[in-house]
């Protein structure tokens, strides 16, 4: 007998490797491990042996056999489902590699371009990129940057008011912000010097477009706050940026001009390496009022501040004659500049 259970259990073994499919391995299930399987019938003749030695052997042979037959058929169910779910997975497979050629469409706009590059080369001269609410209170964006109620310099900014009610204010005393200056005012109040920061922005005036003016444009604006600050900082500061972003044909002047908020002020020009110079932006010695208003004190600390328009510096970077190019959305112009 222990010869037909070895041959049973090899056969049954070999029955189960060859099944294909679940299928296969339920139907040799039944065939070799169920009631009516041959081992199942061998089990039944154990009592037809004559002694206990021979049933006691053939017993233990018995279980053994049924053992690796249901070894098997696990291993071999379990391998058939890996298989059937490695199958589904492929035939489901979705490619979604990132195609390495540029894209189609979608481009950075212009001015973010020039946004994006101001941020890395002031970053790079270590500053730091600070931000502040485009609907600002009257105080921020003039009284703080020495423009009280009256100041002729208010007027210039032709200001859009929101018809709010600031907490402690009046109607009118919210706007939408007329520069990025207010940052610097939110910056003191926030940080003790020493303060780098850069703060890129978009504001707002009542101005009707043409080629060189939109309601809705760009700025940024730098301020340094340090003991022992002087104009020469000012001027390195300047003459490095303009060397940075234009590159080394570049160079810079400072002439003297006017704003409130700085005190001595200047405008600063940049020359093209043909010789001709542009107007680029105002800048100065921070005011001794708005760093009192910041929190500061001017006895102690002083700085530079500087502002210009990023849009400006898009067109002058890229020969644009007409501002209001960047902003009709022709995908004529745009498709120019990746």
């Amino acid at each position: 007998m222990i010869s037909d259970i070895t041959a049973a259990r090899d056969a049954a073994l070999a029955d189960i490797a060859a099944a294909c499919a679940l299928d296969d391995v339920a139907a040799a299930s039944a065939r070799h491990a169920g009631r009516k399987g041959r081992l199942a019938g061998l089990k039944k003749g154990l009592g037809s042996l004559d002694s206990i030695e021979d049933r006691r052997s053939a017993g233990a042979a018995i279980n053994e056999a049924i053992a690796a037959v249901e070894v098997a058929l696990a291993d071999r169910r379990t391998e058939l489902a890996r298989e059937a779910t490695a199958r589904l997975v492929e035939s489901e497979r979705l490619d979604l590699t990132e195609h390495v050629v540029a894209p189609a469409r979608g481009r950075a706009h212009l001015v973010t371009q020039a946004w994006e590059r101001l941020e890395d080369v002031f970053v790079g001269m270590g500053f730091r990129v600070a931000e502040g609410p485009e609907v600002e209170t009257d105080w921020h964006n003039f009284e703080a940057l020495n423009m009280g109620e009256g100041h002729p310099a208010r007027g210039e900014f032709d200001t859009l008011f929101v018809d709010h009610v600031a907490p402690g204010g009046s109607v009118g005393s919210t706007l939408l912000r007329t520069h990025t200056s207010p940052v610097q005012i939110r910056t003191m109040l926030e940080q003790d010097p020493p303060i780098r920061i850069v703060a890129p922005g978009r504001v707002f005036r009542r101005d009707t477009p043409d080629a060189t003016h939109m309601p809705v444009f760009h700025q940024i604006e730098g301020l340094v706050v340090d003991r022992g600050i002087s104009m020469a900082d000012l001027a390195g500061t300047i003459d490095a940026f303009t060397k940075s972003f234009f590159g080394r044909g570049w160079e810079s002047r400072l002439r003297p001009s006017y704003f409130p908020f700085t005190e001595p002020s200047a405008e600063f020009d940049i020359q093209r390496p043909d010789g001709s110079w542009i107007e680029l932006g105002g800048c100065g010695m921070v005011h001794p009022n708005v760093l009192r208003a910041g929190g500061v004190d001017p006895e102690e600390w002083s700085g530079f501040a500087f502002g210009f328009g990023i849009d400006r510096m898009a067109i002058m970077r890229h020969g644009v004659a007409d501002i209001r190019e960047m902003f009709a959305d022709d995908l004529r112009f745009t498709e120019q500049f990746s």
